[in-house]
């Protein structure tokens, strides 16, 4: 029997990374899952792996930035899947990298209202659904740096932080609903949001982390299914940093 045997979960920014394992682990532990990206093709590879392991899933194509495809995301799972239980609103960016002064607005409205509108719209729809039966778990993917700054990434630390924020307000809203909304903050985690970087940088990121490495996605997706389940029933409003020790420099 898995923690989430008889739950429906939807999970945005699912085709890679932090997204894609918190997918597949849902799967292995009884929940039906919605895979949703922006990356067909990848998003539909997650859900094949699933089913091809003996899970349930389908695919949703939705750009996380836009209120009607979070609104349409949920209707197609309660279309495929009959409800909603769990949803993990993960899908981000990083976004350009400047000093304040010099950071391009589009940039700062690209990361805004995909890493805070987005999660936004998301929890939105999805506790309107919950609340047609009453229950129900969101968690909503911020960062270390939804607790601390940093320099040169000003739309990134803003959203971030204001994810943690709107996520203690949605939980007092609705905690006597039975719908419980908790935040989760990754370190540096070995993810395409770090493709790219050269070497010299990655080893200082690790150097970030008192533990010597960077995560991995799928130690990250193991206290997400811990919230999403009801081994959490008495947890809401709380921020989770799975960080290698870095918040407590």
């Amino acid at each position: 029997m898995g923690v989430l045997n008889d739950k429906v979960a939807i999970v945005t920014g699912a085709a890679k990374g932090i997204g894609k394992s918190t997918a597949l682990l849902f799967a292995r532990e009884g929940a039906k899952v919605t895979v949703s990206d922006i990356d067909e093709e990848n998003g539909k590879k997650v859900v094949e792996t699933i089913k091809s392991d003996g899970g349930e899933a389908i695919f949703v194509k939705a750009d996380a930035s836009k209120a009607e495809d979070h609104k349409n995301l949920v209707s197609k799972t309660v279309e495929a899947f009959g409800k909603l239980d769990v949803a993990v609103n993960n899908a981000g960016i990083g976004g350009p990298l400047s000093k304040t002064a010099d950071y391009p607005i589009d940039g700062w409205d690209t990361v805004i209202k995909l890493n805070l509108s987005g999660v936004f719209y998301g929890t939105k729809y999805q506790i309107e659904e919950m609340l047609k039966h009453g229950s129900g778990s969101i968690v909503n993917i911020a960062s270390i740096l939804g607790q601390v700054g940093t320099a040169n990434s000003p739309a990134y630390v803003a959203a971030k932080h204001g994810v943690v924020g709107f996520t203690k307000t949605a939980a007092l809203e609705y905690a006597k609903e039975g719908i419980r909304v908790n935040s989760v903050g990754p370190g540096y985690i070995k993810t395409p949001l770090l493709e790219g970087l050269d070497d010299d940088t990655l080893e200082m990121l690790v150097g970030l982390h008192p533990i010597g490495r960077l995560g991995k996605p799928e130690e990250v997706a193991e206290i997400i299914l811990w919230l999403a389940s009801d081994k959490a029933s008495f947890v809401t409003g709380n921020y989770y940093a799975v960080d290698g020790g870095y918040l407590s420099q």
